[in-house]
């Protein structure tokens, strides 16, 4: 048996400004954008030529998921971007205006800086000692 995950649900409270930031600052791509009933949409976005799992854009449609938007994972790092060029990426990223936390550190593990997205969802940059993402 073969398994993947290949979608992960990101609460946001609008669609087109979680476009924006993702693919234009983040310069993903947009997978889909495909109006649901109900007013949905189906917005995936995910790293330009990644072969990992994606972002399911999901705006928050009552007050609990409200709640969540900027901390689902607790306030705890949630997602890991890996690169090949953490200086290329940081660089370019702070350019796009995206709000690091830290500056860049070295672990064992590689280099790495903490940024959040417009909602306070926080993300490793991390360029693996190896520099070969896992």
């Amino acid at each position: 048996m073969s398994q993947s995950l290949f979608l992960i649900t990101l609460v946001i409270d609008d669609y087109d400004r979680a476009k924006a930031f993702y693919c234009d600052a983040l310069s993903f791509e947009c997978l889909q954008d495909e109006v649901q009933p109900e007013g949905k949409r189906w917005v995936v976005v995910k790293p330009r030529g990644a072969s990992g799992a994606a972002f399911l854009l999901a705006q928050a449609a009552n007050e609990r998921q409200k709640a969540v938007v900027g901390n689902q994972t607790g306030g705890r790092v949630g997602f890991f971007l890996s690169t090949d060029d953490f200086a290329r990426d940081h660089a370019a990223m702070t350019r796009a205006g995206i709000r690091f936390l830290e500056a860049p550190r070295h672990e064992v593990y590689g280099t790495v800086a903490v940024f959040s997205d417009p909602y306070g969802n926080t993300f490793d940059l991390i360029q693996h000692a190896t520099a070969t993402a896992p």
